[in-house]
């Protein structure tokens, strides 16, 4: 039994004094071996579930995740503190100078009236402090470890800032083709079929941003609906007494048309 205070409320050292003792010989053998590595995908789910968090407008639940993802940031801090590289005071320190570094316009003498001005001088200051001197150092620092659709928005936008992009939608849409050309090509060959489809949806992607949708939350919109017309079609398979794995594919096709116009 480890010696600590319990209280009917708790604070952020509270957490912080919590994560050390889960840490501790004296803790959790299951928190004692976790590195960052093993610990990774336990982050992303927490980041991912305060996101859904958002999308339902929940405060409840994001109060919760919002909770997990505090205690895995304090986590991890905690594993390089046990390790002297860094601490939790080296980490606030370098948010809070980012920030004030990259808001001269609230910290310095810059002027900025609108979100798109603000923007600018954001990127203009992440650029001096990444000592970014091409454009190709700036695409080459977008995270690899993020959503594909997302990496890919991100190096297209940076591309853009560059001058690196069509002069309106169409351009991409006939760039979407060329590609959706190709992968017939790839296919049919059966060869970079796989490069190919990559290309399609970076291409995608692009046509995408000229209609300022994400297209993380297009492809999302797409699977809600896919799981709402393969149930419809699912139980118009129970009514007429079969089930779907005894259909033909064209049976099925026929159904799931059903389902989409109902």
């Amino acid at each position: 039994m480890v010696d600590f205070l319990y209280k009917s409320a708790y604070g952020v050292d509270d957490l912080v004094e919590i994560l050390r003792i889960l840490r501790s010989p004296e803790g959790c053998p299951w928190d004692r071996e976790q590195t960052h590595a093993s610990n990774r995908r336990n982050f992303l789910e927490e980041a991912y579930e305060a996101a859904e968090a958002f999308d339902r407008d929940d405060p409840k639940l994001m109060c919760e995740e919002l909770g997990d993802v505090l205690m895995q940031v304090l986590f991890n801090i905690r594993i390089e503190e046990e390790a002297g590289r860094f601490t939790l005071a080296d980490v606030t320190d370098g948010v809070c100078k980012k920030l004030i570094f990259r808001h001269p316009h609230v910290f310095g003498s810059e002027n900025a009236e609108t979100p798109d001005d603000v923007m600018v001088h954001w990127e203009e200051q992440k650029r001096r402090e990444k000592g970014f001197s091409t454009a190709s150092d700036a695409l080459d620092a977008v995270a690899r470890s993020l959503p594909a659709i997302w990496r890919a928005d991100k190096l297209q936008s940076k591309a853009a800032k560059a001058g690196f992009e069509f002069a309106d939608v169409s351009g991409a849409m006939d760039k979407l083709r060329e590609e959706q050309c190709e992968l017939e090509a790839a296919v049919a060959n059966g060869t970079n079929y796989a490069e190919e489809l990559g290309d399609v949806l970076f291409a995608a992607v692009k046509v995408g941003r000229f209609l300022n949708v994400d297209g993380e939350d297009a492809l999302h919109a797409a699977c809600e609906k896919f799981i709402t017309r393969f149930t419809a079609m699912e139980r118009l398979a129970e009514k007429e007494g079969v089930s779907l794995e005894t259909l033909s594919p064209e049976a099925l096709d026929k159904l799931w048309r059903r389902a989409k116009a109902e």
